[in-house]
């Protein structure tokens, strides 16, 4: 972390006894003022995590870190664009937010929203939800309405809605998402004292790989950092509008949370991986699902399946990592999201029906 950066967090956390959250964190690059009312869940801060195992497999010096946004406080990195998002709505003086949703986003909107005193409306596509995500919207307060579509169908009426009701739209095409979403770029930059050689990362809307390169040319322009990532976007091969040019209209995978046909942030999206010199590739189920047992098996990280794209995506173009490379993967949620996912993926059997002595204890464990 820079001195400066050290200066500014040590400022807010004297007041705080602890982390502020990223408003207070990073105020002097976000559009907030001094009256501006900060609704805060203290997100933020998440821990940087080197995967040995996966940079022994790449090899040639490479470094390869995890990014593990999962451990906001809602468990995903919407929690970083939610608080932006809320905050703004809350000073401009909102009553109700209303946002479509795979799951995390409403999550991140409903308790944000809770916290500001605000109604909150989700809408959902039926069926294709993890159970985790939307017991906690709707124990948020949340009303959460399930339509008979995908999230595209879903995301067309709420930015409808909020042009003909009274309700803020808080998806990433407002721009307050991405500019809270940016700052995960910046404590990358903080950590390892430069911004990454390639920054790989699971795209559906294509707002976080905007917002990550928003992040990370604002601080270059501030001197913060001396380079630029290249930015590595992957998708779920049933569902990669980005990789094809095409619209997906029935977009199918087990990775929900990027099940999404045509990225409201397609054109910046695009722009991230242009100007960085990147690439967008696509990757199967299959992939997914065995990076995913991966970071669980052999590095102790539990992410939801989505988030696992960015690794399976690496260890697919592994030979193009240059020698002695620093790779950053951002896993984007918290394996808790889909419970029963890892259940049905998990590499140890469940042994159930076991008799309650010693000896048969012993005997299911290989003694």
């Amino acid at each position: 972390m820079s001195l400066d950066t050290q200066l500014e967090v040590s400022s807010a956390t004297n007041t705080n006894r602890g982390w502020p959250g990223l408003i207070e964190a990073y105020r002097a690059y976000l559009p907030v003022t001094a009256t501006t009312p900060v609704v805060t869940l203290h997100e933020g801060n998440t821990p940087l995590i080197p995967v040995p195992t996966i940079s022994a497999e790449i090899g040639r010096g490479v470094k390869v870190y995890i990014k593990y946004d999962g451990l906001n406080p809602t468990g995903s990195f919407k929690d970083r664009g939610m608080t932006m998002a809320i905050t703004k709505a809350r000073e401009a003086g909102a009553k109700a937010v209303i946002c479509a949703s795979t799951g995390n986003t409403s999550a991140a909107a409903a308790a944000y929203a809770l916290r500001a005193g605000m109604r909150s409306y989700v809408l959902i596509p039926d069926g294709y939800v993890a159970l985790g995500k939307l017991g906690q919207a709707l124990l948020y307060g949340a009303e959460v309405i399930a339509i008979k579509g995908n999230f595209d169908d879903a995301l067309d009426i709420v930015r409808q809605m909020a042009v003909d009701y009274p309700v803020t739209l808080v998806n990433s095409v407002n721009p307050f998402r991405l500019e809270g979403q940016k700052t995960a770029a910046f404590e990358l930059v903080d950590a390892l004292g430069d911004a990454p050689d390639w920054l790989c990362i699971p795209v559906g809307n294509g707002g976080n790989i905007t917002a990550y390169w928003m992040g990370f040319n604002q601080y270059k322009q501030h001197g913060k950092c001396q380079q630029l990532p290249k930015m590595m976007g992957f998708q779920a091969a049933g569902s990669a509008p980005l990789v094809s040019g095409i619209r997906v209209r029935n977009p199918e995978t087990l990775a929900t949370a990027i099940r999404i046909g045509n990225p409201v942030n397609w054109e910046k999206a695009i722009a991230a991986k242009d100007e960085s010199g990147g690439e967008f590739n696509a990757v199967t189920d299959a992939e997914i699902i065995a990076a995913y047992r991966w970071l669980g098996s052999r590095e102790g990280i539990f992410c939801e399946p989505a988030s696992a794209a960015s690794v399976a995506g690496l260890l697919k173009v592994k030979d193009r990592v240059p020698n002695n490379a620093t790779v950053v993967c951002v896993l984007t949620g918290n394996g808790l999201k889909d419970p029963d996912t890892a259940i049905a993926n998990s590499i140890n059997p469940f042994k159930q029906g076991i008799n309650a002595d010693i000896d048969a204890v012993a005997a299911a464990m290989g003694f």
